[in-house]
This record gives structure tokens, sequence and C-alpha cells, in this order.
């Protein structure tokens, strides 16, 4: 009888809300969903990819007998290895920052998805997922943290524990977009810590650290340097969008 109910009310909300594309907004099948135009817009990243910053490579050739690219085996990230959903191209772009900025929530389930499939292989059963955190200036405008809607979201679809407020940002920053890895690595110093309420749960856990998007890694070095301060045995990194590697950019850290 329920199931008929919640089946009568998703028919009703379909009538009065029709499903549509999470990027431009065409009529498809179900809530959540891209059309086919756009979804082709879309780069999601497949192997062969860097096991330490995700970074997709021509072929498993280009990886060490790690699995490593280059710059990995020559400077690891502090992380331990790194999925990501997407090439931060055009559309993904579009998904994160209306995510991000524009109150678009429900993209989170989208990207979640995508990023619940690529890092599989990271998400065992007993992995404590951890959003990086923003500001509590920043929170209070934004009102929610997109990073924190991410983490659940994959929580959700693979039944795991997650720490919504395990760190703290205790000092606002600059935007990093623009900034150089040592800039950058400069504005996230000291930045961030754990919160001392969660620190009993996190010794000897393998964490996942869960963010929007992977630029040059000061913020998530950032994190992972608190995450260790309180004990976690292990971090991965898990992101809905990748940067493309640029020259002038070291590939070992995101923002």
């Amino acid at each position: 009888m329920q199931v008929k109910i919640r089946k009568l009310g998703t028919a009703l909300m379909d009538i009065l809300y029709p499903p549509s594309c999470v990027l431009c907004g065409a009529d498809v099948a179900q809530h959540g969903l891209t059309c086919a135009a756009c979804f082709g817009r879309l780069q999601p990243i497949s192997r062969p990819f860097c096991d330490a910053c995700a970074t997709p490579q021509p072929s498993q050739e280009s990886l060490g007998h790690t699995g490593l690219c280059a710059a990995c085996e020559q400077h690891h990230p502090a992380w331990q290895q790194a999925r990501a959903a997407f090439v931060y191209t055009t559309a993904a772009r579009d998904l994160i920052l209306q995510l991000k900025y524009a109150d678009r929530t429900e993209n989170a389930r989208f990207l979640a998805q995508r990023m619940a499939q690529i890092g599989q292989d990271i998400l065992y059963p007993d992995v404590l997922l951890v959003p990086v955190p923003v500001h509590r200036w920043r929170l209070l405008r934004r009102r929610y943290n997109q990073a924190a809607l991410l983490a659940d979201e994959v929580a959700r679809i693979r039944h795991l524990q997650m720490a919504p407020d395990a760190l703290v940002r205790i000092r606002a920053t600059t935007k990093l977009a623009g900034f150089s890895r040592k800039e950058r690595q400069q504005e996230m110093h000291s930045a961030i810590t754990f919160r001392p309420k969660w620190q009993q749960k996190l010794q000897g856990r393998s964490v996942v650290l869960v963010d929007d998007m992977l630029t040059t890694g000061a913020t998530a070095t950032a994190c992972v340097q608190a995450l260790k301060q309180a004990g976690v045995r292990s971090v991965r990194l898990l992101v809905a969008g990748l940067v493309p590697t640029r020259p002038e950019v070291d590939i070992n850290l995101p923002e």
C-alpha cells in the first residue's frame, strides 16, 4: 500500500513539476538526469588515471608500476589515493558552480552518483566520509556546504558513515582561484583543524575526504594534515570535478 501511495505521489509530482535536465532544463525521463545532449558535453573520468591525483592518462603505459603519473611518483600528494567523477570542462563546471553558488542543491545527487561509482574501490564498508569545511561566515551566506551535500549523497548511496563537521575552517581564507601553488599553500596554512568531539571516532579510521573540486591541492592537503593530527589511519580523496593539468600548476595539490 505504501509503495502504491509513493508511486502515486511521484507521478503527481511529475505532472506538477515535469522532470528536466539538471543542466539545460530540457525534458528528461526522470528527475536528476541530464538530457542526451548535455550528457555528451560531460567528460566522465575512467581508467587509465593516476591512482594518486586521478588525472586521466592516454594509456596504461603512461603510469608507473605503482599506478602513478610521473609527477606523483616524484612528489606524492598528502593523501593516499584520489578519485574524481568528471574532468572540469564547461558542463561539469556549470553543474558544480550552480551547486556551489546558485542554490542548485539537486545537482549534488547527480554528481554524487558518478562519484560513488568511480570511487567504489576506495569506499570500503568501514570508511568514514568527511567533507571539506567552509568557514562559518561563508556558510551563513551560502546556507549550506556543497562538499557536505556531496558527502551525504555518497554516504546514502553506499550506506556509509559520515562526519559532517569533523573538520572546521578556523580562519576565513581568500578564494583561491588565480593563486599560485605556493600562494595557495600559504593561504591555507593553519586554516583547518579537527573538532575535538570527533577525535575519538577519527582515531585509527580510514577516511575519504570529499570535495567539489580538485585543482592544486592546497585545501585538501590542509584537511589531510588536520585529520592526521586527529589520529586517522589513512586519507583518500573523492571529488566531483578535476581541473585539467596545466604546466604551471603542480598536480600534487586541489582547491
